[in-house]
C-alpha cells in the first residue's frame, strides 16, 4: 500500500470526499430552497 500505514487506499479517499462535497452541496441547496420559499410565501 501507498502511503504507509493507516492510509486508506486512494478510492476510498476519493469516494468519501466525494460524498462530502455531496453532503454540502445538498445542504447549500436545501438551505438556499428553505430561506426562498419563507420569502416566497411572504407575498
Amino acid at each position: 500500500m501507498r502511503g504507509g500505514p493507516g492510509r486508506y487506499p486512494p478510492a476510498v479517499e476519493i469516494f468519501f470526499t466525494s460524498l462530502l462535497v455531496l453532503v454540502g452541496l445538498l445542504t447549500t441547496w436545501f438551505a438556499g430552497y428553505v430561506v426562498y420559499r419563507l420569502y416566497a410565501d411572504q407575498r
